[in-house]
This record gives structure tokens, C-alpha cells and sequence, in this order.
């Protein structure tokens, strides 16, 4: 009869372990996703393209001095330097003729600057100051940047961020309620130990410790396994796309793997306390309800 009780314990130990497992790779895969869909929206944003049309009197060392200063301002991310001859060539490969040859072998491109900025300035409204300034600079003759692409763009990217926050707040609230009631029913098994203990005058500490102690051991195991099942599935990931480790970094793989881990600690720490608050205080007669 011992012997069957204690499989039985096993058994129960095992079915919250894995269950446990289950809702915390649940949990990582939000935070991965969450993290990963803003370092995405950031890559995006800074890759948007603002050209800087050079003035005809601006010659490639000058356009090279303005860059570097440019490159100083703090919603500057990244600058490139097109000379004219370089837009000549690209033009003519794009259009498979040379543009120059119908106007006398002159060249009908100027100098002009790529300038990448940092993803916070990436707004129509941080665009419109920034293009007032550059346009009050001597060299700049005129900025060019897709207004309908960026507004678009922007607005793409605040419906998704606002579809993956309620995502986000579902499952973690999904997550909860699913270890919550996987404890309850753990220590449901056990309430009338519990009933017992409290007559035989012992604390509510030292009847909760035991509890503790096993809620402790199930969520570091099932967090350890959460975490080595996500941190497997994501370099094996990485082996066979390289872009996905341009957006998943090692900072975020990183965030994940310690959020499962606290949230392995805290959860079934928290859910245990809580229940086996729950069963001290109730009465004997409801104990059979």
C-alpha cells in the first residue's frame, strides 16, 4: 500500500513537471516572439533610405566632409556617399543604356548622400524637422524620402505590435490559471494531510514548507527543460537560416532563457503558497466537497 502511494506521488510529481514544462515554453515563446518582433520593426525602420541630393558645385571630397558630419548628429545611423560617377554607372546598368551619351557625354547626375537614421526618428514627423535642417545646408540642393512608405510602414508595425501585446497578455494569463491549477490539484491530494498536520498543532510554515520544496523542484526542473528543448530549437534554427540570427540575438535568446527560469521559480512558488494558504483555512466539512 506504501509502495503504492509513493508511485502514485511519482506520478503526480511527473505529470506537473511536464505540464509545468508545457505552459513555460508557452511563456518563452511569447517573450521570444515579443522581443524578436521589436528587433525586427527596429531593423526595418533604420533601413529606410533618406537621399540627399547634392548641388551641382559639390564635388565627392566635399560630399565626403559632409557625410562625416553628418555622421555626428544623433539621429544619424549610418551614411553613404554616391559621386556622380558612381550614380552614372548604376543608372546605366539599371536601364542598359548610358544616359550620357544622348546629352553630349555629359553626366546628368550629382553627387548625393544615403543617410540611414536610428529607428526613434523613423516618423513622419521627425523626417519633416530633420529634412528642414539638412535642406538649410549649402551642399544640399534637395531630400528625397517615400512619406507613403514610412506612414504605411509605421502603421503596420503599431497594429502588429498591438496584436502580439494582447497576444502576449493572453497567453501569460493562460499560463498562470494552467499553473495555478495544476498546484491546486497537487495540493488538493494532499488536504487532508494538511488537516491533519494543523490539529496536531503545527505551523502553517512548517506545513508549507514541504510543498514549497516540491513546487521549487518542479519548476526548476521544468524550466530547465523548457529552456534546453527553446535554446536547441533556436540554434538548430540559426544552423539553417542565417537571417534569423540578424534578429534574434544572443541578447534576447538570452532575456528569454532567464525569464523561463523565473518565472519556473516564482509561478509554482507563488500558485503553492497561495493553495496551500487556501486548504489551512478551510474547515473540515468542506474538505469533503
Amino acid at each position: 500500500m506504501k509502495k503504492k502511494k509513493h508511485h502514485g506521488f511519482r506520478l503526480q510529481w511527473f505529470t506537473s513537471c511536464i505540464s509545468t514544462t508545457l505552459v513555460l515554453l508557452l511563456l518563452g515563446l511569447v517573450v521570444l516572439f515579443g522581443l524578436s518582433a521589436h528587433e525586427l520593426s527596429k531593423q526595418v525602420r533604420e533601413n529606410l533610405t533618406v537621399t540627399l541630393l547634392l548641388d551641382d558645385d559639390v564635388e565627392t571630397a566635399q560630399a565626403d566632409t559632409l557625410a562625416m558630419r553628418l555622421q555626428l548628429k544623433p539621429y544619424v545611423r549610418r551614411t553613404t556617399v554616391i559621386s556622380s560617377e558612381q550614380a552614372l554607372k548604376e543608372e546605366s546598368e539599371r536601364m542598359g543604356t548610358d544616359p550620357s551619351e544622348f546629352l553630349g557625354g555629359a553626366n546628368p547626375y550629382t553627387a548625393s548622400i544615403e543617410m540611414n537614421v536610428g529607428a526613434e526618428y523613423a516618423c513622419t514627423d521627425s523626417l519633416l524637422m530633420i529634412s528642414k535642417e539638412l535642406k538649410a545646408m549649402w551642399q544640399v540642393a534637395d531630400v528625397v524620402y517615400q512619406r507613403d512608405l514610412i506612414e504605411n510602414l509605421n502603421r503596420t508595425l503599431q497594429k502588429a505590435t498591438l496584436v502580439l501585446a494582447v497576444l502576449a497578455a493572453l497567453l501569460m494569463v493562460i499560463s498562470v490559471v494552467l499553473i495555478n491549477n495544476t498546484v491546486r490539484l497537487s495540493v488538493y491530494a494532499r488536504r487532508f494531510t494538511i488537516h491533519t498536520m494543523r490539529l496536531v498543532g503545527a505551523s502553517w510554515g512548517f506545513i508549507r514548507w514541504p510543498f514549497i520544496k516540491r513546487s521549487l523542484g518542479i519548476g526548476i526542473t521544468a524550466a530547465v527543460l523548457a529552456d534546453g528543448f527553446l535554446l536547441a530549437s533556436i540554434f538548430w534554427a540559426f544552423r539553417h537560416d542565417i537571417y534569423i540570427a540578424q534578429i534574434v540575438s544572443y541578447e534576447i535568446v538570452a532575456i528569454m532563457a532567464v525569464s523561463v527560469l523565473v518565472a519556473g521559480l516564482l509561478l509554482p512558488l507563488v500558485c503553492t503558497w497561495l493553495s496551500v494558504g487556501h486548504f489551512l483555512r478551510m474547515r473540515e466539512a468542506e474538505m469533503y466537497r
